[in-house]
């Protein structure tokens, strides 16, 4: 039975070309991207796979996804060098990693926090505070001393737990943006496309028992690297240069989503 389970193949993956994105086509979401200095540098790719998936398989699944042809050559990720996109072929992965985010909220209430802790009023105006400085990020209102600054008296309002669900990550991600994000003065822009993009890329189903929603896909945060070091999602590290694999384990599909921080727009914008 040993050698049988050393015999199976590994995941295989195809890339799903012709999938739509649908909030990649969204207007109004791509102004919002453009405003916060996104557009251009993130993009989400959809691939199929071969095997039977569990949560527990995730280091052989990432390692089969890196090593994979179809992933190599159609991965897109911004070069280093001319800031344009490329893709993985011709790079030899040697080694991944592969965190496992949790993603069990279905509903925005997870964020009436940030109105019953009065970081945002009833209108949706966020509260501004003092300029700080935090890393590369200009701290001008509460909800970023939410988000970034662990000694401000409004950081304990989402648990550690809650900070790693990963409805909250998308939700900190766009609040934070690009180098030359321009922010928002209501919480509404980045309530709408975190729920808008949540939607898209996490799988649900019908609980039998409860008869309430359930997630059903499993998220990694990942990384790859060839002899040099990281190489993916970038060389550079940085906390909004980031790359998720969304798994839906039921239609045998993957999502990926990938983000490198930076400045300005690429002419082949990828959305």
């Amino acid at each position: 039975m040993a050698a049988e389970r050393e015999k199976k193949p590994a995941f295989t993956f195809r890339h799903l070309n012709n999938k739509k994105i649908n909030f990649m086509q969204d207007r109004k979401i791509r102004d919002l991207l453009m405003k916060w200095s996104m557009d251009g540098r993130i993009v989400v790719q959809a691939f199929s796979f071969d095997e039977y998936f569990q949560p527990y398989d995730k280091d052989k699944f990432v390692q089969a996804f890196f090593k994979d042809p179809n992933v190599l050559n159609n991965l897109k990720v911004v070069s280093p060098s001319t800031c344009e996109w490329t893709t993985l072929v011709g790079v030899d992965i040697k080694k991944t990693e592969a965190e496992e985010i949790s993603c069990k909220q279905v509903s925005m209430s997870f964020f009436d926090c940030l109105y019953t802790n009065e970081i945002v009023r009833e209108t949706g105006y966020i509260n501004k505070c003092l300029d700080e400085f935090y890393e590369d990020f200009i701290v001008t209102d509460q909800l970023r001393q939410v988000l970034l600054l662990e000694d401000s008296n409004n950081y304990q309002i989402f648990s550690d737990t809650e900070r790693k669900e990963f409805i909250y990550c998308l939700f900190k991600h766009f609040c934070l943006g690009g180098m030359l994000c321009q922010f928002e003065d209501t919480v509404d822009p980045y309530l709408e496309t975190t729920k808008t993009v949540y939607k898209e890329i996490v799988s649900v189903q019908k609980d039998p028992e409860s008869k309430g929603i359930r997630v059903i896909s499993t998220v990694f945060k990942v990384t790859a690297s060839d002899e040099r070091g990281i190489c993916y999602p970038s060389t550079k590290k940085h906390e909004q240069t980031f790359a998720y694999l969304i798994v839906d384990p039921i239609k045998r599909h993957v999502n990926t989503l990938y983000h490198c921080f930076g400045g300005g727009l690429f002419p082949n914008s990828s959305l």
